[in-house]
C-alpha cells in the first residue's frame, strides 16, 4: 500500500489520454472515470452485434495506463485494417474477457491486471444507454457519432444532451471521487466525453459533495458541431450549468499557439484555437494557469509531459 496522492480524472478519448498517460509516470494513485456512451467505429459494430457496453474509450484508458511490456500495449490497441470491420484487437478482448466473467466490469479488471494497470480504470456507469443532443432549433440528434460528427448543420448548437434511458451511476465511481485528493477535468470533447459522465445520476451529487480540489484543462480546439466559436469562459460556464458556479480551483489554458501549417489542416473541419479571457474569471474562486501545455508536433493535442508538470506542481502546493 503507497502513499501516493489520489487522483481522478474523469473524461473519455484522446483527451484523458493525454492526461493519464504523463500521470502514470508520476508518483501518484490513479483512477479514471471514462464516459460510456461511444457508438461509432469498431465500438458501434460491436454494440450492435453483441448488444455489449461500448469498449472504445475504456481501451484507451487502459493503454495508458499500462505499465506493461510496450508490445502488450501495442497489441491491445492494434487495429485490423484492410477489411469491412477494422476492429480493434483491444475491443474485442475486452468483449472476450466481459464474456467470460459475465460481468463488464469483471472483464475491465482483468484486463487492468493482464496489461499491469497503474491504477484502476472505472465505466461511469455499467447500463447499456445512448446520448441524445436538442439543437437550438429543436431537432434531436441520437448517438454519439452523429453528435461528435455532425451530419446536421454545425452551425447550430447544442442545446442540451441527455440520455435514451434510466441509469445508474457504477457503485465504484462515488468512493473513488471522495477518497480523491485532486479531480481532474478534461481536456476533451465537451459534449461527447466530459458531459455525459455528469449525466449519470450520482455523478454530479457525488463531485459536489466531495471536498477534493478540482482542476480542468480547457481543450485547444474549438470543434464543429460542438463547441464551434466557443471560448474557453465558454466552456466552464457550460460544464458548471451542470454542476455549480465556482466548481473548479484550477483551470488550464494553453499559452502557446500552434504555428498556421498546423491551424491550417484544420480549416477544413471548422476547427480553431481556443481562446479565452482571464478577466472574465477576475471575480472566481478559480485560479487561472496559463502554461504552455501544447504537443510540439503533428496534431493539436495537449503534451503528456507538460499536463503532468502542471498537475504535480498543484499536487505540491496542496
Amino acid at each position: 500500500m503507497n502513499n501516493f496522492p489520489k487522483i481522478v480524472v474523469i473524461g473519455g478519448g484522446t483527451g484523458i489520454f493525454s492526461v493519464l498517460s504523463g500521470l502514470k509516470e508520476k508518483p501518484v494513485d490513479l483512477t479514471a472515470i471514462v464516459t460510456m456512451s461511444d457508438n461509432g467505429g469498431s465500438t458501434g459494430r460491436l454494440r450492435e452485434e453483441f448488444g455489449v457496453l461500448p469498449p472504445g474509450d475504456i481501451r484507451m484508458a487502459l493503454v495508458a495506463l499500462s505499465d506493461s511490456d510496450q508490445s502488450l500495449a501495442k497489441l491491445f490497441n492494434y487495429r485490423f485494417n484492410g477489411n469491412s470491420l477494422n476492429h480493434s484487437f483491444g475491443n474485442l478482448f475486452l468483449l472476450a474477457l466481459a464474456d467470460i466473467k459475465n460481468s463488464f466490469s469483471d472483464g475491465v479488471k482483468e484486463a487492468a491486471r493482464i496489461l499491469n494497470v497503474r491504477g484502476q480504470v472505472l465505466p461511469v456507469t455499467l447500463d447499456d444507454i445512448e446520448l441524445v443532443a436538442e439543437l437550438e432549433d429543436g431537432r434531436i440528434i441520437r448517438g454519439e457519432t452523429n453528435i461528435d460528427c455532425p451530419k446536421h448543420d454545425s452551425r447550430l448548437a447544442i442545446k442540451r444532451v441527455f440520455y435514451d434511458k434510466a441509469c445508474r451511476i457504477n457503485p465504484d465511481v462515488a468512493p473513488a471521487l471522495a477518497e480523491a485528493d485532486l479531480i481532474i477535468m478534461g481536456p476533451g470533447d465537451l459534449f461527447t466525453s466530459i458531459i455525459p459522465n455528469l449525466l449519470v445520476p450520482g455523478m454530479k451529487e457525488a463531485l459536489i459533495e466531495s471536498c477534493s480540489p478540482k482542476l480542468y484543462f480547457c481543450n485547444l480546439m474549438t470543434k464543429a458541431g460542438e463547441t464551434l466559436g466557443f471560448r474557453g469562459e465558454d466552456f466552464v460556464q457550460i460544464l458548471e450549468s451542470y454542476l455549480k458556479f465556482d466548481f473548479f480551483n484550477w483551470i488550464v489554458f494553453n499559452a502557446s499557439q500552434p504555428s498556421p501549417e498546423r491551424i491550417k489542416k484544420y480549416e477544413k473541419e471548422q476547427s480553431s484555437p481556443v481562446e479565452y479571457s482571464v478577466d472574465f474569471f477576475n471575480n472566481r474562486q478559480a485560479k487561472i494557469i496559463e502554461k504552455d501545455v501544447l504537443r510540439k508536433e503533428g496534431f493539436i493535442r495537449h503534451d503528456f509531459e507538460k499536463t503532468a508538470e502542471v498537475v504535480m506542481d498543484i499536487i505540491n502546493k496542496i
